[in-house]
């Protein structure tokens, strides 16, 4: 009987692996949590759904300390540090963690961080220095109080050269997370640049006709159409117009009835970076090819 037992759990075991095989694995990144007020109430309407999520949390704004509380009573949310080494709003500007005295090659001439990549290593950051200002992002956040999964990067300066990607290689596996983007993930892309109107649309199709195969990953940017984020003007002029509309377009997308019905499809399986950790392991993370 006991034998009986152990090949029946054998059998299941297998089976649910092979289920899980045959779906499609679908990963919702949600970016800049924390940035400010209205991104973490449309937070809250994303994490609401139920649906597994990961949320990167801005550590250096000043509605970090709000997004700590909010991500805290959601069990669906896997937390990751949106590494920041950039300020990219003309009106609403934050500076280092570790302080502007301990890392003054990071920062203009006011003690904050720079609008953009090449104004940042314009100024020839030192690499000790995005070492003290990293390591001081990821032990804030665990000071207050959150689990942590794994790491990303704000515009990418993070990851800007090898040297400076290899400090966050060193500080993931120092502190036993994942790193997005290293579990050979598929980026769905198309609507970040895309007129609200049609962000849904276009999520939808990316959605419909994803392929099976690596875990697919859509990074949202979520807010509210509010007088604080109308407010905000990008200082870099690449950067979309219209912010405040594109985010809440985004959110909407997200959270429309069609978007997540087709979500919960059986031909899809939502992961999210703390089950990739622990299906997967951090050993099989890879370093991703150069852009």
């Amino acid at each position: 009987m006991k034998y009986s037992i152990i090949i029946i759990s054998l059998f299941f075991s297998s089976l649910s692996f092979a289920q899980k095989q045959d779906k499609i694995p679908v990963l919702i990144r949600c970016d800049d949590i924390g940035m400010c007020h209205a991104v973490n109430t449309a937070a809250k309407e994303v994490l609401e759904t139920g649906i597994p999520v990961s949320m990167s949390v801005m550590v250096p704004c000043p509605w970090f300390a709000e997004a700590v509380e909010l991500l805290k009573k959601y069990p669906n949310v896997s937390i990751g540090i949106h590494l920041t080494l950039n300020a990219e709003w003309k009106q609403y500007r934050w500076g280092p963690v570790a302080g502007s005295q301990a890392v003054p090659s990071l920062v203009d001439s006011v003690g904050l961080f720079f609008p953009s990549r090449s104004a940042l290593f314009g100024n020839n950051p030192k690499l000790s220095e995005i070492e003290t200002e990293l390591r001081a992002q990821i032990e804030k956040a665990l000071h207050a109080g959150l689990k942590i999964d794994y790491l990303d990067y704000h515009m990418s300066a993070a990851v800007q050269t090898p040297e400076t990607r290899a400090i966050v290689e060193k500080l993931a596996a120092e502190y036993k997370l994942g790193i997005s983007r290293y579990y050979e993930e598929d980026e769905a892309q198309g609507w970040y640049f895309t007129p609200p109107a049609n962000k849904l649309d276009t999520m939808l199709l990316k959605l419909k006709t994803l392929q099976p195969g690596e875990t697919k990953l859509f990074v949202i940017h979520v807010g509210l159409e509010t007088p604080e984020m109308n407010a905000m003007e990008d200082a870099n002029p690449w950067g979309p117009k219209d912010m405040s509309k594109n985010r809440a377009a985004e959110l909407n997308a997200l959270i429309s009835p069609q978007f997540q019905q087709l979500l919960r499809d059986p031909k899809y399986r939502l992961v999210n970076y703390g089950m990739l950790n622990k299906e997967k392991g951090l050993k099989a993370m890879k370093r991703p090819p150069a852009n």
